[in-house]
């Protein structure tokens, strides 16, 4: 259950009818779209700070971490 007041509860359904869907498809249309949005931003962000610190160097100091420590086991 969610609380919308009346006079916007009036206008989501005159959209819906106005688009031929229900009033639960259209709100599940605009959440949808609405969590898309917010994801396609949160990937942009990750992908513009990866951009600035550019890419990681893991040459051969970095195996020869890993393979050391693996043997140290």
């Amino acid at each position: 259950m969610i609380s919308i007041p009346d006079s916007l509860l009036e206008r989501l359904d005159a959209q819906a009818h106005a688009n031929r869907e229900t009033r639960s498809g259209f709100l599940r249309r605009l959440a949808e779209r609405e969590l898309e949005a917010s994801d396609r931003h949160m990937r942009e962000e990750v992908e513009g700070l990866l951009d600035r610190i550019g890419p990681l160097e893991l040459g051969g100091d970095a195996a020869r971490l890993i393979r050391e420590d693996r043997e140290s086991h």
